[in-house]
């Protein structure tokens, strides 16, 4: 996702396939997130719901926001396809996050899953996110490396959207935990089905104060 782009363009991209992610939820997330006790979390960037949706069966309470309407349809399609104890757990909500949303706090996660911005944005949106994260909460921020634009991969040719995980830990203050600060190998599929190592950029960090 890549803030700036304004609400039209993200519900022309959905609208031009019936499903654009896979309905997985991220990899990075589940490594992570699969070892914390359940909470509250806000999915920022929720898309068509797989994230959001895979923390609710694990007894997380989610907040899933998008900027989509389109994407927040089909989000709200697939709960209701749920066993109604994981849907209860789940609300969506359109929000444009250039606008300054009032957004909950004291939240036990906030994900934020290949949310891509230039700076002076990228500084302001995650510094806002961080405060939002309670005490004893974690704060999980995963974007494609910028190492990803040498791959022929197909990532959007502006670097200034990428950053590694050391910008968004400089970000942080001391009342921070910075559990992982890392770029991780995984494999892509590129666009001519070939097989395509890339690097995520991986940032936990949980507030102890």
């Amino acid at each position: 996702m890549q803030l700036g782009a304004t609400q039209e363009f993200w519900d022309d991209r959905y609208r031009q396939r019936p499903q654009v992610w896979s309905g997985e939820p991220n990899g990075q997330l589940v490594a992570v997130a699969g070892d914390l006790r359940p909470g509250t979390a806000l999915d920022v960037g929720c898309g068509e719901g797989a994230d959001a949706i895979w923390l609710a069966t694990r007894g997380w309470d989610v907040l899933g926001i998008d900027v989509s309407d389109v994407a927040l349809s089909r989000a709200r399609a697939h709960t209701g396809e749920l066993d109604p104890a994981v849907a209860d757990r789940l609300t969506w909500r359109r929000v444009d996050l250039s606008a300054s949303p009032d957004l909950p706090t004291d939240l036990d996660l906030v994900s934020a899953q290949f949310l891509h911005l230039a700076d002076p944005e990228r500084s302001s949106v995650f510094g806002a996110l961080a405060t939002l994260v309670g005490v004893g909460g974690s704060l999980l921020v995963v974007a494609h490396h910028p190492s990803d634009l040498e791959t022929g991969i197909g990532r959007p040719a502006r670097v200034e959207l990428f950053y590694t995980p050391d910008q968004i830990a400089g970000l942080l203050d001391d009342a921070w935990d910075i559990r992982i600060s890392e770029s991780r190998a995984r494999t892509e599929r590129g666009p001519d089905g070939q097989a395509v190592d890339v690097r995520d950029t991986v940032l936990h960090a949980v507030r102890l104060r």
